[in-house]
Order: structure tokens, then sequence, then C-alpha cells
């Protein structure tokens, strides 16, 4: 059975850094992309970042520019997210995607992932 789980949320200060973590099984993810997506009460998931199948390339939401990194260790079959500069408006459940590079969209884009975990909640204070 095919699982992604994330891990690493809670609540935070405004201004502090959590690191969110990935974990993938059921199958060898160091040939897809990698994500991670957001939603926040009333609103749409939205995208946060991606990350290549070979780590070579990292695409970022303008809103977490600057202040969120993405990586991934496909030895641990494992994607992380590193945010710092954190504010209340990046409350949110964080999920992690994974998705064939072949699979249609782009990077920021829901259908180009064919695997979801069930979120992490992240809770920012002002």
């Amino acid at each position: 059975q095919v699982q992604l789980v994330e891990s690493g949320g809670g609540l935070v200060q405004a201004g502090g850094s959590l690191r969110l973590s990935c974990a993938a099984s059921g199958r060898t993810f160091s040939s897809d992309d990698m994500a991670w997506f957001r939603q926040a009460p009333g609103k749409e998931r939205e995208f946060v970042a991606a990350i290549t199948w070979s780590g070579a390339n990292t695409y970022y939401a303008d809103s977490v520019k600057g202040r969120f990194t993405i990586s991934r260790d496909n030895a641990k079959n494992t994607v992380y997210l590193q945010m710092s500069g954190l504010k209340p408006e990046d409350t949110a459940v964080y999920y992690c995607a994974a998705g064939s590079p072949y699979n249609s969209g782009s990077y920021g884009s829901n259908r180009h992932y064919d695997y979801w975990g069930q979120g992490t909640q992240v809770t920012v204070s002002s």
C-alpha cells in the first residue's frame, strides 16, 4: 500500500521555524516529482513548493519564496519542507504529494501528482 505520511507540524509564533517531513512507503519515490501543498480553512488547496525527482530543480509559490526550502533524501524516501519566517497567513494543513515526471500539468498543479498524504497542521500565532 502506497503511503505518504507527513510530520513536524505544530503551533509556532510568528517569525518562528518548523521543518515538515514526508515519509513515503509502499513504493520507491526516487523517480517521482514531489511537492507540498497547503489548505487554509475556507480556502482551496494551494501549491507551496515542488522538487524534481533528482532534486536538481525546485519551485516555489511567490508567497513562500525566500522563506521556505524544499529538499529530499531519496535514500530515505523522504521529502522535507523547511519553513522559516513564518507568518499567521501560513496557517494551514500542509500536504505532501508525489507524481511521475511524465504526468500532465505543471509542478504547481494538483493533477501532476498521483499520491497524497493526510496532511499535518501548521498554526502560526501572531
